[in-house]
């Protein structure tokens, strides 16, 4: 199997050129642009975790010295790593570090089935997993050494232990297969000169739905990918002073960078990480940090709305909820309960992993009128 192009992707010609006459082309790559970030917003908090409060600079520290850890457990610039963890800081600071690292973080939400993991492994050539060592009841760990033992690319594995967890493994080991095993929290080690990089080159892949539902993997360019995080940024009005509740899964095209994420980091905000993406537990972090947007399923926003009653959450500081699109719009009722009961704007997001992204307009009457694309 040829290995998949880690590099620049085929470009028509003149196309560089218009990008940069259009002002959508940078030359930052998106760990260059954390590093500016960490500089301007320092001792702001940029991630919010249950108790676990993270700064900028602190952010930025942080994924030095994991890039550097990856590095030294044999990662090489343009190696795929497939990053399946769930709504905690370890997800930001891995796929950053990654980046820096010049390996290329696969994205993969936690709900895709070992299947599916196994699936994207072999496609990318994938030579390392970072993962939870299990979560849910689900042994990830296993899984990985399953895939390790069926392909010739799998060889370092990565586990995320939460407070209290040990990995089966126990630390550092090697498997029959050759694999080799290390808790990500390992990884710290202090950072070398930075790797030079082109803002051309693949950030990282994404996964589309593919044929019959099994997902492919999408390449997105730093330069690209900053250029959808910036137009969306501006499309929701978004400032250092918004607070992004990430409750989809973070490794979702939507909550990464439409605007997401990346985008309100991009200008000075917090970022709130649910890990537990349920109603109750989202609705008392509105409350409780002062969460100015979202984005949610159309049928996660009509549970919210039935819920919140029973929670008595205080959702006043909400100001946007951004549903994710589909063939039909959500339903009338849920749009004008978020508005007259709330006050709370509705905006519909129809994306693709491939680049192609659709906000309504924040000015719209209602959530039905698709916008222009960012990026």
């Amino acid at each position: 199997m040829a290995s998949m192009p880690a590099g620049r992707p085929p470009r028509p010609e003149g196309f560089a050129d218009h990008r940069a006459s259009a002002g959508r082309r940078h030359g930052d790559t998106l760990d260059d642009r954390l590093r500016t970030w960490s500089l301007q917003y320092g001792p702001r908090t940029a991630l919010v975790h249950g108790d676990t409060r993270t700064t900028y600079a602190n952010l930025n520290r942080r994924v030095d010295r994991v890039a550097a850890g990856f590095r030294l457990r044999g990662l090489r610039p343009g190696q795929r790593v497939l990053v399946q963890l769930p709504n905690v800081p370890e997800f930001v600071v891995t796929v950053f570090a990654l980046m820096r690292a010049g390996a290329v973080p696969v994205l993969c939400p936690l709900p895709y089935p070992a299947s599916e993991v196994r699936h994207l492994v072999r496609v990318t050539e994938a030579v390392g997993y970072v993962g939870p060592s299990t979560y849910q009841g689900f042994d990830h760990t296993a899984m990985a050494a399953d895939i390790a033992a069926r392909t010739p690319f799998l060889r370092r594995v990565f586990t995320f232990e939460a407070p209290g967890e040990a990995s089966p493994y126990g630390g550092f080991s090697t498997d029959p297969a050759g694999c080799h095993y290390f808790p990500l929290a390992s990884l710290d080690s202090p950072p070398g000169p930075a790797l030079a990089q082109s803002a051309g080159h693949v950030a990282f892949l994404l996964l589309s739905g593919g044929s019959a539902g099994t997902p492919g993997p999408v390449p997105r360019t730093h330069s690209h990918y900053a250029g959808q995080v910036r137009a969306a940024a501006e499309l929701v009005s978004l400032t250092e002073n918004d607070v992004y509740l990430a409750a989809l899964p973070a490794g979702s095209d939507v909550a990464f960078g439409c605007p997401g994420i990346v985008g309100t980091l991009s200008v000075g905000g917090t970022v709130v990480l649910a890990e537990n993406p349920g109603p109750a537990a989202c609705l008392a972090l509105i409350a409780q940090e002062g969460v100015t947007f979202t984005s949610l399923a159309p049928a996660d926003a009509q549970h919210w709305l039935e819920v919140q009653p029973t929670v008595g959450a205080d959702v006043s500081s909400l100001r946007l909820v951004q549903l994710m699109g589909g063939a039909a719009p959500p339903p009338p009722v849920v749009v004008e309960r978020w508005g007259s009961a709330w006050d709370c704007r509705v905006q519909r997001v129809f994306e693709a992993a491939e680049g192609l992204v659709t906000l309504t307009p924040l000015a719209a009457p209602d959530a039905s009128v698709p916008s222009r694309e960012p990026g």
